[in-house]
């Protein structure tokens, strides 16, 4: 059986997630933004987290990790290329490895970029991907540490997954990124469909996150800049793709 996933609102704008095995009653959190919202979703469940896995240093994915602990012990899992500005870890991994929630394999990818030593936790059991802030929903996080180059090498290593993934990113940036994505893609059917039910959910208050990788790469200019149609919009027809990345993500810089 696929692990049972649960989005959990922190913060302002971010998201922690929940991935359940009702087997082994095994429950691995992604992040830690804030305490409160995280334990109240596992003690409203009756779930015993086991395991939390960090996807990268900074303050708004790791602040709440302690309190959570106070009250939850669990093996925390993080980077080893960030282990020295991540809290304490128990398991230090690195692109290539493999660890076990609940008896489902979860594959470690380095998706460096946003930060050196961002990693992601792929789940090919239950087909979803924990991308924190490297593949965001509609859009890719700002590159504080990392290179185009690099963004882009893991940005194309993630949209190599099967398209049935899903993707669960670490805000909700949906609408304001789909504001930017028509002003570089503006002819995308596709992604004018998903802007309008962006609008919606929004509208009603719902979460545009997790989201599919199908859609993604239908939509999410950050995939694709290879795509003819995006590269003659930009002037930059025949380009290298990386080239044609960094210019969408220096335009979202100034956007």
């Amino acid at each position: 059986m696929p692990l049972e996933v649960v989005t959990i609102p922190c913060l302002s704008d971010n998201y922690a997630f929940l991935a359940h095995d009702a087997a082994s009653g095994n429950t691995a959190l992604v992040d830690a933004p804030e305490a409160g919202p995280i334990l109240a979703e596992l003690d409203r469940r009756g779930w015993a987290l086991s395991h939390v896995l960090l996807t990268h240093h900074h303050w708004d994915h790791v602040d709440g990790l302690s309190a959570i602990l106070e009250r939850r012990p669990a093996k925390v899992i993080g980077a080893a290329a960030d282990a020295h500005r991540l809290p304490p870890l128990d398991q230090q991994v690195s692109e290539g490895d493999t660890f076990e929630v609940g008896g489902e394999p979860v594959q470690v990818l380095d998706v460096s970029g946003h930060t050196v030593g961002h990693i992601a936790f792929y789940m090919p059991q239950s087909a979803v991907v924990f991308t924190a802030d490297s593949l965001m929903a509609l859009g890719c996080g700002r590159l504080f540490e990392g290179t185009p180059s690099q963004m882009w090498a893991s940005l194309s290593k993630l949209a190599a997954l099967p398209d049935d993934t899903l993707v669960c990113s670490g805000h909700e940036y949906t609408q304001s990124n789909a504001k930017f994505a028509v002003t570089v893609d503006p002819e995308n059917a596709k992604l004018q469909e998903r802007v309008a039910d962006i609008d919606r959910a929004r509208a009603a208050g719902e979460a545009t996150v997790p989201s599919s990788l199908a859609l993604e790469k239908a939509t999410n200019p950050f995939l694709r800049a290879a795509d003819p149609a995006i590269q003659a919009h930009l002037g930059m027809r025949n380009s290298d793709p990386v080239e044609v990345f960094a210019e969408i993500r220096a335009r979202k810089d100034r956007f």
